[in-house]
């Protein structure tokens, strides 16, 4: 009996180690509230994590609910970890998993708030925000990638996305400019992980 249930609890015990093992993929969702909670941008990179629309609304919703009148930065709701931070009647969320480290979604989010507050030149409230929405997702597209961080130095975003609030969209040529940074960046990510998997075969 006993010889039978050491390989399980053994198992059971290497899984439960190997969820907790750090990931490039460290953001779950991104997305931006008004402040009566409607959404303005959303974006999930996990699948599985509230696939369709109504449950993601449904987190976002609870979410701003237990957050929106709060003094803190940092909330725990649905077995995530979410931090956040508000602009007159705006609010920023970052979501991670249970196990998340704060600061690297804290990191995320100043980057994310201090980015948007340089292209919309200090007017980070609702209107600006809709007004200058292609840029907004140029940000957080510079930002992360995936659920992977791949920026969190807000100059160095907004040299990447070259967008300013007060300027024409953007040309073509900053368009495609764009799309080159992020299949460079994609080629890394994927050289990056074969690295890692290369080497956790050779432990």
């Amino acid at each position: 009996m006993t010889a039978q249930t050491c390989p399980r609890q053994h198992q059971r015990t290497t899984m439960e180690i190997a969820s907790l093992e750090p990931s490039l993929y460290t953001v779950k969702a991104v997305f931006i509230l008004d402040n009566d909670g409607n959404r303005l941008l959303s974006k999930y990179y996990d699948k599985e994590l509230y696939p369709s629309m109504k449950e993601q609304k449904n987190f976002e919703k609870n979410v701003f609910n237990k957050t929106h009148k709060a003094d803190n930065e940092i909330a725990f709701v649905e077995g995530m970890t979410i931090v956040y931070k508000c602009s007159i009647d705006l609010f920023f969320y970052v979501v991670g998993s249970a196990q998340e480290n704060e600061l690297m979604l804290m990191a995320v989010l100043n980057c994310l708030f201090e980015s948007l507050g340089q292209i919309l030149r200090k007017n980070v409230e609702r209107r600006c925000l809709l007004d200058n929405m292609e840029g907004v997702f140029l940000v957080v597209d510079e930002i992360i990638d995936g659920g992977v961080i791949l920026e969190s130095d807000p100059q160095q975003v907004i040299q990447k996305v070259n967008y300013r609030a007060d300027e024409n969209p953007l040309s073509e040529q900053s368009v495609a400019q764009h799309i080159t940074d992020k299949l460079a960046m994609t080629s890394n990510i994927m050289q990056s992980a074969k690295e890692q998997i290369k080497w956790s075969i050779l432990k």
